[in-house]
């Protein structure tokens, strides 16, 4: 009875602590408290709340047109309902394996060699001395991601233009860009030109975090420079990399298809034609809404799927996870 008696008289206590402290012990209360303390901070994201909402969740009304026969006169939802017919249309389709294949290949390739390619790119950065020297060589790197799409597949063509290209005179009559085998070679050795030096950026930040003295005592220690990379630089970026390798597998069936339909021609089409394009030319081109809108889909799923499995895989591994 007495431990009865003093567990009741604690509760009493904790209560009368929390209301002397000025914080809320209803939710209500809670959540008015929260909005009252930290209201500006809200209104600074919430522009950006508005522009999520409006671009990202509002058009996810349409996705039950994916699950009917889309009619102009009665709008998304006046459509007759036939459930899975577009996916099993899509899944039926005579292209949809090699479509599949080479967004695979074309995605795989760019995740992988995009990946490891900043990474280098951001260990050998850090190691040169000169500050100069680095903020030149930063600078070179990050320009080529601010040229345009399009400016960048018109430099591709004219590079690869037999006899008068800078790279095509060496390599015969034909185009690289007319061989089917060489699609996915161009597209992701291009991209990670393209990108690579401002997707540096990120690791370059997180080794300047970096104790300077940690490089001073390994130096001390006889540490030459591949020792400083193995057992300095890269346990420090090793977070970062875990974090943006889950957030990239999101993106495992997404590839670009601005650069991937400017690259396209009828030569290279049976390895460039990916989900992307084919969404293109089923919805916009061909007017089949509802059927370019289930590829769509399940595209969609796809990635989120790759993203849930990268993330659970990474927290039992590193325990390190987005969620």
């Amino acid at each position: 009875m007495s431990v009865n008696n003093s567990a009741a008289a604690s509760k009493p206590r904790k209560a009368k602590k929390e209301v002397a402290s000025g914080v809320p012990t209803t939710f209500t209360g809670k959540v008015a408290f929260h909005f009252s303390r930290y209201w500006q901070h809200w209104l600074m994201v919430l522009p950006a709340m508005c522009f999520v909402a409006l671009f990202a969740y509002v058009p996810m009304y349409g996705i039950q047109l994916a699950f009917r026969e889309f009619n102009p006169k009665l709008g998304l939802t006046g459509g007759k309902f036939v459930g899975f017919k577009y996916f099993q249309q899509f899944f039926n389709d005579p292209q949809f394996a090699q479509i599949l294949v080479n967004t695979f290949r074309i995605s795989l390739w760019t995740l992988v060699m995009g990946f490891f390619a900043p990474i280098i790119l951001a260990l050998l950065i850090n190691q040169i001395g000169s500050r100069k020297i680095k903020g030149f060589v930063q600078t070179i790197t990050y320009m080529p991601h601010f040229i345009s799409t399009v400016v960048l597949v018109s430099m591709l063509n004219i590079f690869l233009t037999p006899d008068t290209g800078l790279i095509g005179r060496f390599l015969g009559d034909q185009s690289l860009l007319g061989v089917a085998s060489a699609f996915t070679p161009l597209y992701w050795i291009s991209e990670i030109w393209q990108h690579c030096g401002w997707n540096s950026i990120i690791y370059l930040a997180a080794l300047s975090s970096v104790d300077t003295s940690l490089y001073e005592a390994a130096k001390m220690d006889g540490a030459g420079r591949l020792q400083l990379i193995r057992h300095i630089d890269i346990p420090t970026i090793l977070p970062t990399c875990v974090i943006l390798l889950v957030l990239n597998m999101g993106h495992v069936l997404g590839v670009g298809f601005e650069k991937v339909y400017l690259m396209q021609n009828t030569l290279n089409s049976t390895a460039s034609e990916v989900i992307s394009t084919y969404t293109y030319k089923m919805g916009l081109i061909s007017f089949q809404f509802s059927y370019s809108t289930a590829i769509g889909l399940f595209n969609t799923v796809i990635n989120f799927f790759f993203l849930v499995l990268a993330n659970f895989l990474s927290k039992k591994v590193s325990d390190t996870s987005i969620f």
